[in-house]
């Protein structure tokens, strides 16, 4: 598939300069949204991507956001920022460019021994009080981090201001098995309930971040309310689905995979047994990547059916078109973690370097887990050099949105 959708192969694009207009020249539609995926480290890519839509395209606001896991952190933040999406971005590329990984978690190996110890005499002394083990890596560093750098107070002000109709954040409720999208808006901010999950209207505090950014397992579930919840990924099967409950007529969505190729076996390791590392790189692949290009295809299916409508027959069941543009990477993401463990805090990288993390084949592991500026600020610069090479599309996209406002109708 193309790294961007409704586009031929990368390589047949012509790379263009900006287009020549005067700041503020561009019409945007008020139901236009970011939905911004999850993935790790990865989510530097996001920032990247930002930074080149905002020099490219003046004025630029996004009044409805949407975002999981990482994509929450992201969001987070460009929702509660007290200025325009262009000094937005530039404050969480700062962000991120001092972003290490003693920032996001630290792994006490002395708590995990003792945990794996506590499992180990239960299970042999058939105990009967089940051990909690609360997540392999403890997150406090990163709440203390976001807490210093982001003012939930400025979503409401951004709200009241009118650059911001509603945000986002999924996450999933290990009471119910379900995906929970906790959303801040305006007074007529639309919530739902369905076969993919439900809303909940609130004011979005970090206790909602830490939630939809933390993975099972690798990451403690936080408390909101009587409940606990986790990554927004996992049970999180339609990820544009909040974006058009909310409203959302256009959507630009960033993701943070890439089309496969098959490996060569020199690089895979197919001829291995595959390591800890190579497995949990896969599944955390399955858990935030995948979604994303399905769902895409789905909205893809939507809007075909819609268009063979006749003129005036009625939607089913209440369905509308909605514009999408998908901003993938047009290289390997974990090709740029591979053999880059040495930045990792030494706890750390004994943990992965024992589950097999070195191989270049566990690479994708790796990725999610490395934070470090050496690392992000290439993804980052992946992220912007794709908007570069990819703006012919994304010009496209956002000249069909203003062809429709100037007309009158709503995109």
């Amino acid at each position: 598939m193309s790294p961007v959708r409704h586009v031929a192969s990368l390589r047949a694009l012509t790379q263009t300069a900006p287009a020549a207009r005067p700041p503020g020249s561009w019409r945007y539609s008020s139901h236009l949204a970011l939905v911004l995926s999850g993935g790790g480290a990865r989510g530097a890519y996001h920032v990247g991507v930002l930074a080149g839509l905002a020099e490219r395209l003046p004025g630029l606001e996004f009044p409805i956001l949407s975002g999981m896991s990482v994509g929450a952190i992201n969001t987070y933040y460009l929702a509660a920022h007290p200025g325009p999406l262009s000094a937005a971005v530039a404050g969480l590329q700062a962000q991120w460019d001092r972003l290490t990984t003693e920032d996001v978690y630290r792994v006490r190996t002395g708590r995990l021994a003792r945990s794996a110890l506590r499992w180990a005499w239960e299970r042999a002394s058939r105990g009967r009080r089940p051990v909690v083990l609360h997540g392999l890596a403890d997150t406090e560093p990163l709440r203390e981090f976001l807490k210093a750098c982001v003012d939930p107070r400025g979503i409401s002000a951004n709200i009241a201001y009118g650059r911001l109709r509603s945000a986002a954040l999924s996450t999933m409720s290990y009471t119910t098995g379900r995906s929970v999208t906790f959303v801040q808006g305006t007074p007529d901010t639309p919530l739902w309930e369905g076969a993919d999950g439900l809303t909940v209207g609130t004011h979005l505090v970090l206790d909602h971040v830490m939630a939809s950014a933390a993975l099972p397992i690798l990451f403690p579930a936080v408390r909101i309310g009587d409940e606990f919840y986790g990554d927004g990924s996992v049970r999180q099967t339609a990820p544009l689905s909040p974006a058009i409950s909310l409203g959302a007529r256009a959507i630009l969505a960033i993701g943070l995979t890439t089309p496969r190729a098959p490996r060569p076996a020199s690089l895979g390791g197919s001829r291995d047994y595959p390591s800890a590392a190579q497995v949990m790189g896969l599944l955390l692949d399955a858990v935030f990547l995948d979604a994303l290009e399905a769902d895409a295809e789905h909205v893809d299916r939507v809007n075909a059916l819609l268009a063979a409508l006749p003129a005036d027959a009625h939607p089913p069941h209440g369905l509308r078109s909605v514009e999408l543009l998908l901003l993938q990477p047009t290289r390997d993401l974990s090709v740029l973690a591979a053999g880059r463990e040495r930045l990792l805090p030494p706890s750390v990288r004994r943990i992965v370097r024992a589950m097999g993390g070195q191989r270049e084949a566990a690479s994708d592991f790796l990725g999610f887990l490395l934070f470090h500026p050496e690392h992000t600020g290439r993804l980052a610069e992946a992220g912007y050099e794709d908007v570069r090479a990819q703006w012919p599309a994304i010009e496209r996209f956002f000249e069909k949105l203003e062809r429709v406002t100037v007309a009158g109708s709503t995109p």
